[in-house]
């Protein structure tokens, strides 16, 4: 992960969404519209150097390159690299990290 070719810049991250499963953990199959609606959780593959305050002061950022997150539903802006689907979200849109 860390050769990612994005560097996301200030308070920014980019995060590749989870894949929807199809299926339930009980076995119940989703219809293809609620598999296609966007997923709210992902893993960090880049992470920008922070913010700065009104003094011009460096605030380091909480989420760290391999976190999984949770994102606000219609944070951030959606792009494609090499086919795939990633998202760049402002610190602020992260909701939490899932501790494993």
């Amino acid at each position: 992960m860390a050769d990612f070719r994005i560097r996301p810049l200030g308070d920014r991250v980019v995060v590749k969404p989870v894949e929807r499963e199809e299926k339930t953990k009980t076995g119940i199959y989703l219809p293809d519209t609620a598999s296609k609606e966007r997923p709210m959780e992902g893993t960090v593959l880049a992470v920008g150097e922070g913010r700065r305050d009104d003094n011009g002061k460096l605030i380091p950022m909480n989420v760290k390159v391999g976190d999984r997150v949770i994102f606000a539903k219609y944070s951030g802006t959606e792009f494609k690299l090499d086919d795939v689907e990633y998202l760049i979200l402002s610190e602020k849109d992260i909701l939490g990290i899932v501790q494993e």
